[in-house]
């Protein structure tokens, strides 16, 4: 069904030529920043928004359509968040910038499942993003080529850590976004506001999401989201802070240390 009251995408001009709007999904305000300057200076892209939360990726991707999404894998584990957005908007583009703890065949695997169409390293060189989501575009699926060895697992071994690695989504694309709000300790009145919603409809939301996670309250629904994966904690940027380190360097300013990297 055609949904006429949609914003037009974020792209511009006719015809084959049209510039590429792309967001990015990154908890860290300077990856945004530095995403957002990759793209605005490769022709044929530009820069659509960014965002640091699930719940203001959901926001962004109804206002202003962009048709590529990056996402960083740290911010949607297991997929929730790139099934809402396939779901609401089957044109749209998600690529994922793997971070180094998320570079397995299990989790890679999970992820085109869940519905994503690219995948790079997060610490990948610009002009692989740039190829990336050039790629995704014309073939609606691209993996970089240093990610080639993990789709070599075996079929019976990926599809057991799929199975295992998959947490089940229960609520729906708006009781999802109100649950993060909750989480962040906002009150059903902040929420609606947020939201563009009614205080009352954001009250019937909060109740389903009770009813569907079998909780007491909003802080006992809260938990059991955490404890069950719906919820993900923000995550921090160590694991790439600790990449950019020449394995090398460190070895000469620290003999006698085992090299370390933060996980």
């Amino acid at each position: 069904m055609t949904r006429s009251n949609e914003p037009p995408r974020a792209s511009q001009g006719p015809g084959p030529a049209r510039s590429l709007g792309v967001a990015a999904v990154d908890p860290v305000p300077i990856c945004r920043e530095g995403l957002s300057a990759i793209v605005q200076r490769a022709p044929g892209l530009h820069w659509a928004g960014g965002v640091g939360t699930p719940h203001s990726a959901l926001q962004l991707a109804e206002q202003v359509r962009p048709d590529v999404i990056l996402i960083d894998s740290g911010l949607d584990p297991h997929g929730h968040l790139t099934k809402l957005l396939v779901h609401g908007d089957p044109a749209v583009l998600v690529i994922m910038l793997l971070r180094e703890a998320h570079r397995n065949p299990v989790f890679l695997q999970s992820a085109l499942v869940a519905g994503v169409h690219g995948a790079l390293p997060r610490i990948a060189e610009p002009r692989r993003l740039v190829e990336a989501i050039r790629r995704t575009h014309l073939d609606r699926r691209y993996l970089d080529p240093a990610l080639a060895q993990l789709t070599t697992a075996p079929r019976q071994a990926l599809h057991q850590g799929e199975a295992a690695h998959r947490v089940r989504m229960p609520l729906s694309r708006r009781e999802y976004q109100v649950l993060q709000l909750v989480a962040d300790g906002l009150e059903n009145a902040a929420i609606a506001k947020l939201l563009y919603l009614s205080v009352e409809t954001v009250r019937t939301h909060v109740k389903s999401i009770l009813r569907k996670l079998s909780a007491r309250d909003r802080t006992h629904a809260v938990a059991i989201a955490f404890r069950n994966g719906i919820l993900v904690a923000q995550p921090t940027d160590s694991t790439e802070a600790a990449e950019r380190v020449s394995p090398a360097r460190t070895r000469v300013n620290q003999p006698g240390l085992a090299e370390h990297r933060a996980r």
